[in-house]
């Protein structure tokens, strides 16, 4: 067991709070119970898993099956995992995992794909609210174009409640992803205030990829010229936008429901 703060694996895993000491050391945090289970059956290879038997009761039962064989454990005290927690109301679960990458031309593409795709994406927070909604919409693909957070963030794994485990999800350039579009002919949607149109009558049956960009700046000229059509949501009040994972929900489900319909599924 694991009684002091000092521990140098217990120091490590502080300074991995950082995202350049996560890349240096090819380590992804990932906490709870959920995210972690969800990453292992994503096929994420789990380097260590550090609990504390206070905290998490039995609940760490259900993990053990599903460590490989090279995965280390660490029993911890509760001071110990509180100290390396790091959100309030943990499951006194931690895991460094390995993280599976890939790149845009690894991305595999239903015969009708729909691509959502997030330029300069800055807010971990908003990021994963995202990834819960194309999670949930089944999309093919979410691609992350000049990121300013890191796509690993710890924060970006506890708001997608471990669902960006669950997706294709790339980090790439612009240049790259409008490239990869036009190669597999995939309408580009771009959200827009610029000679845009209401997004209910844009057509989203086709292959598509939905284009959202920061809440302060929004889409880049570079998207706005590559794009087929602008399109908007209607605001009827005092606000001038909205929230930009709010705004993917909406359209994305858009896009859902006209592709069921278009399918006779409703």
């Amino acid at each position: 067991m694991i009684s002091s703060k000092a521990n140098p694996k217990i120091k490590n895993i502080i300074k991995l709070q950082k995202g350049s000491e996560r890349r240096r050391q090819g380590l992804t945090p990932v906490e709870g119970l959920r995210e972690i289970e969800r990453a292992l059956r994503a096929g994420w290879d789990a380097d260590s898993l550090f609990y504390c038997q206070e905290i998490t009761g039995k609940k760490i039962e259900t993990l053990l099956p599903l460590l490989g064989p090279k995965c280390q454990t660490e029993l911890l005290t509760e001071g110990v995992y509180n100290h390396i927690a790091y959100r309030d109301g943990s499951d006194g679960i931690l895991a460094l995992f390995r993280p599976k990458t890939l790149s845009i031309n690894e991305i595999k593409l239903s015969s009708n794909p729909l691509v959502v795709i997030l330029e300069a994406v800055e807010k971990p927070g908003n990021f994963g609210a995202v990834l819960r909604t194309t999670d949930a919409a089944g999309v093919d693909a979410v691609i992350i174009c000049d990121p300013l957070a890191d796509v690993l963030n710890p924060n970006v794994i506890r708001s997608s409640l471990g669902c960006i485990f669950s997706q294709q999800v790339v980090a790439t350039s612009s240049e790259q992803a409008i490239e990869w579009l036009k190669k597999n002919n995939i309408k580009i949607l771009a959200t827009s205030l610029i000679a845009s149109k209401d997004y209910l009558t844009a057509d989203f049956t086709l292959p598509s990829a939905i284009v959202m960009g920061t809440e302060s700046t929004g889409l880049s000229d570079q998207w706005i010229n590559a794009s087929h059509e602008n399109i908007l949501i209607e605001m009827m009040g005092i606000a001038d936008s909205l929230n930009v994972s709010v705004a993917a929900a909406v359209v994305v489900f858009e896009a859902i429901r006209q592709r069921k319909q278009r399918s006779g599924k409703i």
